[in-house]
This record gives structure tokens, sequence and C-alpha cells, in this order.
């Protein structure tokens, strides 16, 4: 039960919903950018929410399946087609052995994630079969798919049910983009009138974004408290002696380009951070294209959570409106 990659398209792994419980020994959590949207494919094929699913990037791969099978395609809006008739994407969709899966041109977002009734059958490393690239790990030998490759397919007892996400319980992509940020324990580093800026200034994805972390441009370099630095720490004003990086930490090398540190990112170094953007919101990181407008929005600790419980009630009423 097999999947042959035609051709790979761009920055395509095997994904999960991560590898947890390594991040003190420097191995990063990986798996999908947008957690949502893997999930809600999943559930649309029938997996389990853990299922490996494919991750792309911008530009789709064309995939020729030698099983019959039942596959979903959600997160960017990236439309889908089999044997080249358009399929509507949030739905699930059936496949004949033989068929062939591929996409036309990004419209909105930057990651679509394609669920494979029983899911991306490679080989768990401690845990997860999630790609970690840098590291070599997981997915498939460590690495992004190339043309020729064969992706082996779990096996799947359950039969096709009609499904499809509803249109309020899918990715929005007309909404202004506001990344909420918890103010972190560096935070003191830089002035307050240089906190002020960097809240109230509108913010542009940089070119260097990927699974590592989002850099931004655009607005006003960062003013640093003087100081005199501790041993151990740069000469650089952002310099800090080495520290922990928490998932979505947000670092500021020299002051000038904030970076978002996502699911590939290192797990502590030497540069301060200036917060973190909460969990709720990491999810919309990875589809957000380069150029992108953006702002930051300070939030208390206490909206942080609420967000995360308005979060999880959206996969509540994902998993009603697909029963």
């Amino acid at each position: 039960m097999t999947i042959k990659v035609v051709n790979p398209g761009l920055a395509t792994s095997v994904q999960d919903l991560g590898r947890e419980g390594y991040f003190h020994l420097g191995i990063p959590q990986s798996g999908a950018m947008d957690r949502y949207s893997a999930i809600a494919a999943n559930r649309l094929v029938g997996n389990a929410d853990g299922a490996a699913v494919l991750e792309t990037a911008f530009m789709g791969p064309t995939l020729t399946f030698e099983i019959d099978s039942i596959v979903a395609v959600t997160g960017a809006e990236m439309p889908v087609k089999i044997d080249g008739e358009t399929q509507p994407l949030w739905t699930a969709l059936q496949i004949r052995a033989g068929q062939t899966l591929s996409f036309d041109f990004l419209k909105a977002g930057a990651r679509a994630y394609i669920a494979v009734a029983g899911g991306i059958d490679v080989p768990e490393v401690l845990g997860s079969r999630s790609t970690y690239v840098i590291g070599a790990l997981g997915g498939l030998e460590g690495r992004m798919l190339k043309a020729g490759d064969v992706l082996p397919v779990g096996e799947f007892s359950g039969s096709f049910v009609e499904r499809q996400v509803p249109a309020a319980l899918r990715r929005d992509y007309s909404k202004p983009c506001e990344l909420r940020v918890l103010p972190g324990l560096y935070m003191h580093r830089i002035t307050e009138a240089a906190q002020e800026a960097f809240f109230a200034d509108n913010w542009k994805v940089a070119p260097e974004a990927d699974r590592m972390g989002y850099r931004f441009k655009g607005g006003r370099p960062l003013d640093f408290v003087p100081r005199e630095a501790p041993f151990g720490a740069g000469s650089d004003p952002s310099n800090i002696v080495d520290s922990c990086y928490s998932y979505g930490s947000i670092q500021v090398p020299a002051g000038a380009e904030p970076i978002v540190l996502h699911r590939d990112a290192v797990s502590g170094g030497g540069y301060f951070t200036i917060g973190a953007v909460i969990s709720a919101d990491m999810d919309l990181i990875g589809q957000l294209q380069p150029h992108q407008g953006t702002r930051f929005v300070k939030v208390t600790m206490e909206e942080a959570v609420a967000a995360r419980e308005a979060a999880r009630k959206r996969l509540v009423e994902l998993a009603e409106a697909l029963k």
C-alpha cells in the first residue's frame, strides 16, 4: 500500500503532531506548523489526530496512488486536483488506484496538509514520524520528499464517509494578521519607548521564514537599556548568558528584526527574548507568506490562557461538525 511521489512540490515532508519530551536535549518538537489544519485533515479521512500527514509549502506535490484510498487537503488555499479535475478543500475525497493527486497555484496561506486514510506509515523515531531535516531525523530518511520516493501507507479498516469542515471552522485569510504576545523575562533589556514601539509598529514577514523560525522586518530598531555585559555574554547588547527558549519565543538579534522560533527551532541560545507568541496563534504563523503585514499585540497570562481554551473548544466544535 504505497503512494509514488511524481513531483515533490516545495518543502514537502512527513509530519505528525510532534516529538515531545526531548527539547531539553536540543531535539526540537518538529511536527505540523499548523496543527489545527493537520488535525482537521486527519479527522476528515477517519485517522487519529496524531497520524502522519504530508506538509507542503507554497507549491504542492504530485502524487500517484497505488491503492484505493481516502484523502483530504486542508490549510492553505491551494486548489487540489484528482486526475486534473479540481476538488474541494477541507473535504473527504475518494481516490482510486492509478489516479494522481496534484495542485494548482497557491491563492492564500502558505502550508497545506494532505491526509491519507491509514496515515503515512514511515517508522517512528523517538515516538514521532515527524521530519526534522537539520537533524536528519524521522520522516522519510530524515529529509524532504523528492521525485521517485515511495510512501508507505498504514492499514485502514474504515470506509468512506462524506465529511466536510464547515466554512466557519476553516482558516480565514481575509482578517488582518495579529499575533498575541506574552512579554517575557528579558523585556526589561529594552527601554520603555522601545517596548511601546514594538507593539505599535507594523511589521512584515521577511523572506527568511521557515520551519525553524519566522523573521519580521519593517519596525523600528529596539533601543537597549545601557548595561555592563555580564561574564559569558557577548558584546552585542542583545546578547545574554545562554538561556532556554520556549516554543514561540521572540528573539531580536541586535535589536533589529524579531524572529519567532517555531517547530524546528533550537532550544536555547545567547540572544535575549522579548516574549513569546501565545500557543493559540502559533498555527497562524505557519500560514503567513513573505511580505505579509503583521502586528504584535501584548496580552496578559489570563488572556493567553483564555485563548488556549478557545482553541481547545474549536477542536471540540470540529469533532461535533464531523460526526
